[in-house]
């Protein structure tokens, strides 16, 4: 039997592939502040983290700048990207099975709490989980704000849990809490990022989370 009881789950680039919907909200963004995007592939890298890092550690925004190219953002992302969107081939069969089995499941993010929860009704993903967590801008800004609320409000035992998502952040975040981690390699982050935030486990495939999770 799996020592898990339960299991939380970033949302972008773990269940869905939500990377077309925000790849083209970041390129109206910037395209409306004035900034030419010659490589969209170069947008990947903005799969998974907070908005407020992505334009301000990554693109180096000031903050006032950051506010701005959010707004764009999430102008964009509101009416379109959040529907650019796919749940992964095998994400359902596995979400069930782990109901089956008497998990508690939890989704973890820091994708807006309200577009979260649009992603979860339009693909039908909360019927699957016990509890969603997401950005809320004020209380729950980054990974380990959100990791924090969803230990608390699930009841849950950090030493029976797992963290399971495809970005450094999910797998540091986990770390914090001394929590297990398992990256995911069919998402957004690479082995090597994965490998050096310190991931439990590595799964190539959501066929590999069924022997790491039951």
């Amino acid at each position: 039997m799996s020592k898990y009881d339960h299991i939380l789950f970033d949302l972008d680039g773990t269940l869905t592939d939500s990377g077309p919907g925000i790849i083209n909200g970041f390129e109206y963004s910037l395209g409306k502040m004035g900034i030419d995007v010659p490589d969209r592939a170069s947008l990947r890298r903005f799969v998974g983290p907070p908005l407020g890092d992505s334009f301000e550690k990554t693109l180096g925004f000031s903050p006032e700048d950051a506010a701005k190219g959010i707004a764009f953002y999430k102008e964009y992302y509101a009416e379109k990207g959040v529907y650019e969107n796919d749940v992964y081939p095998g994400i359902p069969e596995l979400l069930e099975k782990l109901k089956e089995s008497g998990k508690k499941l939890i989704v973890a993010t820091t994708k807006a709490e309200l577009m979260a929860n649009v992603v979860m009704d339009h693909f039908g993903l909360r019927k699957y989980f016990d509890l969603m967590v997401a950005s809320n801008n004020t209380d729950r800004k980054n990974k380990i704000d959100v990791l924090n609320y969803a230990i608390e409000k699930g009841g849950v035992d950090r030493e029976r849990a797992v963290m399971v998502g495809d970005r450094f952040y999910d797998i540091t975040g986990a770390a914090h809490f001394g929590m297990t981690s398992v990256g995911v390699l069919y998402g957004y982050g690479s082995r090597q990022e994965l490998e050096e935030a310190g991931a439990s486990h590595i799964a190539e495939s959501v066929e590999d989370l069924y022997d790491i999770l039951l």
